[in-house]
């Protein structure tokens, strides 16, 4: 088996996933680029190449189950193995003004929507995953989340968190949840797993708002997906460090 590292990232066509596709490419991992859209996917994957990453296509919709498991046999066919999993394709849900979800007047469609990209897409495609990443001599996985799902500091009338996002930072709040329960599901293992903030990123994610760039944002998430034997796990990570459940 080649001694390449191989990595799976989703919704890596764009943004903030293709940053961290690129990052890992740069260091030499061999990156599936996971994505919906088939135009998308492979021009993502041919500017890659050309910048002299080893990238592959792989088709993803992390809403389908028989989806995971295609993606995960093309994985197996093309590597046999998975060493890196980025969780990183997510939604917002619709907004109203000012990118605020109203609590008290929130469609419960789109709760189940973002739940169902968020929170649930990420166990699926880790569970489909899991088997490929078992055969790696040091397997990390990483939810990118963000500083929303920050109980500690929704919490704070101090601290300047943006707007009230009822459907969306519940959601990562519930990713933040779940990776807690993976990490102890995999104490004494060599699989380590955490979550990311890339913080406030410049993205159509955001409207291209935000102070920082989709490098930036992607940082944290390659930190992590290199993080040595005995790193840390079941953790909550931006640039400065460890955030506040």
């Amino acid at each position: 088996m080649s001694e390449t590292k191989i990595a799976l990232v989703t919704g890596a066509n764009k943004g903030i996933g293709y940053e961290i596709a690129t990052g890992l490419g740069a260091l030499g991992y061999r990156v599936g680029v996971g994505a919906r859209d088939e135009a998308r996917r492979e021009t993502a994957v041919e500017k890659l190449r050309a910048a002299g990453a080893d990238a592959f296509g792989v088709p993803l919709d992390v809403t389908s189950d028989r989806s995971a498991a295609d993606a995960a046999e093309l994985i197996e066919r093309q590597a046999g193995r998975l060493d890196v999993l980025v969780n990183n394709a997510g939604i917002s849900g619709e907004t109203g003004p000012g990118w605020v979800q109203d609590p008290t007047t929130l469609d419960l469609d789109v709760v189940r929507m973002v739940v169902e990209t968020n929170v649930i897409g990420v166990i699926r495609v880790t569970n489909a995953m899991l088997p490929l990443l078992r055969r790696s001599t040091s397997p990390r996985i990483v939810n990118v989340s963000s500083a929303v799902a920050s109980l500690t500091r929704q919490a704070d009338p101090d601290i300047e968190i943006g707007p009230i996002m009822a459907a969306y930072a519940p959601s990562k709040s519930f990713l933040n949840a779940i990776t807690v329960q993976y990490a102890r599901q995999f104490a004494g293992t060599n699989i380590l797993i955490n979550a990311a903030c890339p913080g406030l990123v410049a993205t159509d994610f955001t409207g291209f708002y935000g102070p920082r760039t989709p490098e930036q944002g992607a940082a944290t998430a390659i930190r992590l997906a290199t993080l040595p034997d005995g790193g840390p796990t079941g953790s909550f990570f931006e640039d400065d460090g460890v955030i506040p459940w």
